[in-house]
This record gives C-alpha cells, sequence and structure tokens, in this order.
C-alpha cells in the first residue's frame, strides 16, 4: 500500500471504531517479525507496549519491519512502515510524521501513553536513518 493509499483509506472511515478496526487489520498484515529480533537492541524505549523494529538498507533505501505486544500498535507500526519504506534517508528525514498522525484522524483518539509511544517510534525511525 502508498501513503496516499493509506491517507484515502482513512478517509473514508469517519467514525473511531472502523479507524480501530483498520489499525488492527494493518498490524494484523505487517510481515513475520523473528522472535529472535525480538532483542534490546531493537527494543523501543518509551512506549507503554513491548515495541521493536528492525531495518534493513537496499542501496540508499531504508525498510522496516515492526511488532508490537499490542494490536493498536502494531497499526500505528503499519502506519510508520507505509509511510517511511522504500524511502532514502534524506526523504524520511523530512517527512512529517506528527502531521501524518494527525491528518489521519489518530491524535485526538488515542491516550496520552499510545502518543507518546508512536512519537517514540518516530524518533527510532529518524535516529535510525541519521
Amino acid at each position: 500500500m502508498t501513503p496516499d493509499e493509506l491517507f484515502e483509506n482513512f478517509s473514508y472511515l469517519t467514525e473511531w471504531e472502523d479507524k480501530y478496526r483498520y489499525l488492527i487489520e494493518l498490524g494484523d498484515a505487517l510481515p513475520r517479525f523473528p522472535d529472535e529480533d525480538k532483542t534490546d537492541a531493537h527494543k523501543v524505549e518509551g512506549c507503554q507496549s513491548q515495541v521493536w523494529f528492525t531495518v534493513q538498507k537496499q542501496g540508499d533505501k531504508y525498510y522496516f519491519n515492526a511488532t508490537s505486544d499490542a494490536h493498536i500498535v502494531r497499526g500505528l507500526e503499519a502506519v510508520l512502515i507505509t509511510l517511511v519504506n522504500g524511502k532514502t534517508a534524506s526523504e524520511i528525514l523530512s517527512l512529517d510524521l506528527q502531521e501524518a498522525f494527525l491528518r489521519l484522524g489518530l491524535g485526538e483518539h488515542l491516550s496520552p501513553t499510545r502518543r507518546n509511544g508512536f512519537f517514540a517510534m518516530i524518533g527510532r525511525i529518524k535516529e535510525t536513518v541519521s
């Protein structure tokens, strides 16, 4: 799925319950995350849930994989991955991922701890490509 498709799909969802279900579907569609990658080196600090990210660089483009022990967080990971995968470091660093979060209509319905975790994941991605 492209970022444009992601925004379009969310634009059709007017009720929070529908967005919530869609986030869970997105998280369920993430590729399998190997158990051996669930290490402290891949763990994202600042999240209430257990969150792990890995990255592979192919040429000058980055590809992330992620998992969490919480369904909604896996959905948030899927959103981030959709927005950043296949991009160069400069493209990723120039993205306003916080604005994307608001544009998707996620800001007003997630708890402060989930929002903080989402922003911690953004920080981890940007730190990785810097």
